[in-house]
């Protein structure tokens, strides 16, 4: 079995998204609070959504190149559990929101940084990252689209591995490369909306996936 490999559900819009989450015990649940998405919600939205989670699940904001004052803010206001960096932050801007955080009311808040995969250099610098966890996609997130999993077998830490993932392909994707956590998205919607049964249908994917 995929004993131990987390499953995180983001892009969460609605209460019965949050539903829809609780009902599988996803380890993750992701908020987006990067500017201009789709998905994109509030601190108070998220703050609600998050208080209706089963314990146990982690909330995980997502943000783009956004303020690390601003998002040390957001941690206090929201009380998520990890900060997702899905942008161009470089190595100072992450050690300076880890200061941040370690000096609120973040300490125990992980910071995840992610990484667009087109070579073997990407790979090499998720593993060089300071960040508490990395996460490797095709492109800005929510796009669907899956990179090259070849290069991601070559990554020496553990990874979130995001981007085009399914119920249909996630159990090759984990006996391929072996991830800490898979994430998803895109992949259990229908019309543009978190589908239940296709949640569920990944979820079972995972847990019963034979490696």
């Amino acid at each position: 079995m995929a004993a131990g490999i987390r499953i995180k559900i983001c892009g969460l819009m609605r209460p019965e998204d949050i539903l829809y989450v609780n009902r599988v015990r996803a380890d993750y649940a992701g908020f987006i609070l990067a500017e201009g998405r789709r998905r994109t919600l509030d601190r108070e939205r998220v703050k609600e959504l998050a208080a209706d989670l089963a314990p146990g699940i982690l909330k995980t904001g997502v943000f783009v190149n956004q303020d690390p004052d601003w998002i040390a803010e957001t941690v206090r206001i929201t009380g998520i559990d990890a900060v997702q960096l899905h942008g161009s932050e470089t190595e100072k801007e992450i050690l300076y929101l880890r200061k941040l955080l370690d000096e609120g009311p973040g300490k125990q808040c992980r910071i995840v940084r992610a990484f667009r995969v087109e070579g073997p250099e990407d790979i090499l610098r998720a593993e060089e990252s300071s960040a508490d966890l990395v996460l490797l996609d095709h492109g800005a997130g929510g796009s669907g689209e899956a990179f090259d999993w070849s290069l991601a077998g070559k990554a020496g830490r553990p990874f979130f591995l995001a981007g085009g993932l399914d119920a249909e392909n996630v159990q090759e994707a984990i006996r391929l490369l072996k991830p800490w956590a898979v994430d998803v998205s895109s992949g259990v919607e229908s019309g543009g909306k978190k589908d239940p049964e296709k949640i569920r249908k990944f979820t079972e994917a995972v847990r019963n996936c034979q490696i």
